[in-house]
């Protein structure tokens, strides 16, 4: 719900269906073909579904999406796709995500971050070797493995490993191969009270768990450890500087103001970008395979800055997997 310009309340289902004296006719006709990507600031305590669930009822439209789930405490870049743009969500998905955030050395808990109870304590007695620390972190870029946290939505046996973990319960998890692309140190090392906190910046693939890279690097450490803070600074392309909350989206829709919808294309992340001609665009346009020379498994192509498809490799041809723009390029 939000306030009207007398202060009475107004359904955004209402807005969006034209009932909105505020709207120009330009304004309501977008509405109702409301497509795009929206760079929502995630705020803690709220679960991604939740972010999702709050749209629904703000933009007044059901399809809606999100690129990413983000912990309740993480704040962040939660990418939000609306209408059509829901199709780019698994590409979405697929891009490096970027986070800062904080270890703390000292104990481990049950969640893996600072919500959870102490399950060991290693204090910290002496300062720590920063060149060991800057190695160590060095170590850990590249492909990798991870045991997923028994506080995650993981499905083992159709049941998710917070499930288990909430019932007492142990269960095998599997281990699972995530990209580091990049880890670094960012600040000095602080201690206090037995314990050793430093900041950190990681740019990472879908899957990884933050959580649990602190808990793995604690232990190469010697030390039991967990994650104190995080920050989702960058995911599909967008910026936390130019997130909004939902508080913010809902007062630029009660304006009339659409333009924090981001073109789909923003979706296509990291895929490698081709230009089509528009004899190539009828083509894909009716499910024929076209010659690209590229090795990449999948495509993102273009016509004059439109996304045409996602293009998927067939032998030495590429077939179109989802097509986006469907009326006719040739004049």
């Amino acid at each position: 719900m939000g306030r009207g310009k007398e202060g009475q309340e107004v359904s955004f289902r209402g807005i969006i269906k034209g009932r909105w004296p505020g709207w120009s006719h330009n304004q309501l006709e977008r509405a109702n073909q409301m497509d795009g990507i929206i760079n929502v600031k995630k705020e803690a305590g709220m679960t991604s579904h939740d972010v999702v669930f709050k749209l629904r009822k703000i933009l007044g439209t059901k399809k809606i999406g999100h690129g990413g789930t983000l912990d309740p405490d993480v704040v962040g870049v939660l990418p939000i796709a609306v209408g059509k743009a829901t199709r780019m969500v698994e590409f979405m998905q697929d891009e490096g995500k970027i986070y800062e955030g904080e270890i703390t050395l000292g104990f481990s808990t049950t969640t893996e971050d600072a919500s959870g109870d102490v399950v060991e304590r290693t204090p910290v007695e002496a300062p720590l070797d920063v060149a060991e620390v800057d190695r160590i972190i060095a170590q850990m870029v590249g492909e990798i493995e991870q045991v997923p946290p028994m506080y995650s939505a993981v499905k083992v046996n159709g049941r998710k490993l917070y499930e288990y973990a909430r019932a007492g319960e142990e269960v095998e998890r599997p281990v699972r191969q995530v990209t580091i692309y990049d880890f670094t140190r960012t600040s000095e090392i602080s201690y206090e009270e037995g314990l050793a906190r430093f900041c950190f910046r990681v740019k990472c693939s879908k899957g990884t768990y933050i959580r649990t890279l602190s808990v793995d690097l604690g232990q190469k450490l010697g030390y039991a450890a967990h994650m104190s803070h995080l920050t989702r600074t960058s995911a599909a392309g967008l910026s936390l500087d130019d997130a909004l909350t939902l508080e913010e989206v809902a007062e630029k829709v009660a304006q009339g103001d659409l333009s924090f919808l981001h073109p789909l294309e923003i979706g296509t992340g990291d895929l490698e970008k081709v230009e089509l001609t528009a004899e190539e665009v009828g083509e894909v346009q009716v499910g024929r395979f076209i010659p690209v020379e590229s090795e990449a498994r999948e495509l993102a192509a273009f016509y004059h800055g439109r996304l045409v498809a996602i293009l998927e490799k067939r032998d030495n041809l590429y077939k179109p997997r989802k097509v986006f723009l469907i009326e006719s390029v040739i004049q």
